[in-house]
């Protein structure tokens, strides 16, 4: 997949199909958008997203390097990633369509939802977008909303679901497993004196996280050298998310304790996939009641994946 950013300093030099929107989340519904316009690569057109943030630094239900490593698994050929700048901002409706989408991109088709707004004051809608299609050469689909418990499947409605710690919901409306990453750092090793040794890492700045506690896991332990995609090891586990304060931590970390391992992760890069909520964090009175806490935590893992029954699945293995 080719990255640009920004939509004014770039022409493509092929027809393509086109979707248009914030795509935070790529959840379910965004999905739908996007397998319309890699559909039509059997007709000789390249695939492009477009995305347009009002605010980059707002914090999100996914990182940029997420987002890119989900797209290219979609089959996605081209994200478009524009800041909402005042040459784009203030483009009136129409000029947009002609000059970006026509010109630039070489829409041939475009798909976007039913409730689209674009342009100068949200002016441009589908209804713009149909009236121009016969005379500028494209075809428009209006996708129909995904949705899920008799409400439309939206970044709002995830990000509700995130917020109560619903992971289940959060992966339901996601269509993929919620999932936080990075590097596994240094920690105080308490976890190790305590006989469950954990991973510890530190999520964006730009990341979106749930409550702070405990929550059913899995973990992907990627190759080395591979920094995202899906490929790497599978442990089921528990995680922490939060300043784990009855030792006292000065940064919100996701600590991962990882069900038959034993192994040495310092540095290496892993993805770890939130499943279910157990508790919220807590302090204790000392190590020994944290100890007997943790244990009651791995039980409480093992037994939502079922390790010693029928099964170790959750939501995602059936997405």
């Amino acid at each position: 997949m080719k990255y640009i950013e920004g939509l004014m300093d770039y022409t493509m030099d092929r027809d393509t199909a086109v979707t248009l929107g914030k795509f935070d989340g790529v959840h379910r519904g965004h999905q739908k958008l996007i397998g319309r316009i890699c559909e039509k690569k059997r007709e000789g057109l390249e695939s492009v997203v477009v995305t347009i943030w009002p605010d980059p630094r707002a914090k999100a239900l996914l990182t940029k390097g997420e987002k890119k490593a989900l797209l290219r698994s979609l089959g996605v050929q081209w994200w478009m990633d524009c800041p909402f700048l005042p040459q784009i901002s203030h483009m009136e409706p129409e000029e947009f369509v002609r000059e970006i989408l026509i010109k630039r991109l070489r829409a041939k088709y475009i798909a976007v939802g039913s409730d689209f707004r674009f342009g100068y004051q949200r002016k441009g809608d589908c209804a713009l977008l149909a009236s121009l299609q016969k005379e500028l050469g494209y075809e428009l689909e209006i996708v129909e909303k995904e949705c899920c418990r008799n409400r439309e499947i939206s970044s709002s409605f995830i990000k509700e679901a995130l917020e109560q710690g619903d992971m289940e919901l959060v992966n339901e409306l996601l269509g993929y497993v919620y999932t936080v990453q990075g590097e596994v750092l240094h920690g105080r090793r308490i976890g190790r004196t305590l006989g469950m040794p954990t991973t510890n890492l530190i999520p964006s700045v730009g990341k979106l996280l749930p409550p702070n506690g405990v929550y059913a896991s899995k973990t992907v332990i990627r190759p080395l050298g591979e920094e995202d995609g899906e490929d790497g090891e599978v442990y089921l586990g528990i995680t922490n998310i939060g300043y784990k304060p009855t030792v006292g931590e000065y940064f919100r970390g996701v600590e991962t304790y990882l069900f038959d391992f034993d192994g040495d992760l310092y540095g290496r890069n892993i993805a770890v996939q939130l499943c279910c909520f157990e508790r919220p964090e807590k302090k204790f009175a000392d190590m020994e009641l944290l100890k007997e806490q943790m244990h009651r935590d791995i039980d409480f893992g093992k037994k939502y994946f079922d390790i010693d029954g029928k099964k170790a699945i959750c939501y995602t293995d059936l997405a």
